[in-house]
């Protein structure tokens, strides 16, 4: 783990970091206990593109399910958008980004962070699980 002076920051700044993290993962535990609906999403500009994914099982750590966790940024998240008839769920019609791994994700959330197949707009614009053609 970095700390403050590996990035540059003074021992305060990352000092106050840490505890507004401690304050943030204890608002989601709370709000993930009590029925809050959550939307899955970044910002981006804070780490490299293509990381988001890493948030899945941190969301599961501060106690979603992993199928919660997906849910979060498939159909609930359309719902919280009122985007419902477009997007959030695989069927005629809607607007549907695929990604696709090689194991089950209910029973390991960090897979979502490797991404063998990537589909959007019904472009595939990934495909490393079949190789060779079979």
């Amino acid at each position: 783990m970095l700390n403050g002076p590996a990035l540059g920051l003074p021992a305060k700044l990352m000092d106050k970091a840490r505890s507004i993290n401690r304050q943030k993962s204890e608002s989601m535990r709370k709000a993930i206990k009590g029925g809050v609906k959550i939307a899955y999403g970044t910002d981006a500009g804070v780490f490299a593109h293509g990381l988001n994914a890493s948030d899945f099982h941190l969301l599961v750590e501060l106690g979603m399910t992993p199928m919660q966790a997906i849910q979060s940024a498939t159909v609930t998240a359309a719902e919280l958008l009122g985007q419902t008839d477009h997007l959030g769920s695989v069927q005629t019609g809607k607007f549907a980004d695929l990604v696709a791994v090689a194991s089950d994700p209910l029973q390991n959330i960090a897979v979502l962070e490797k991404t063998p197949f990537v589909m959007k707009g019904g472009t595939v614009y990934k495909n490393t699980l079949i190789s060779d053609g079979k």
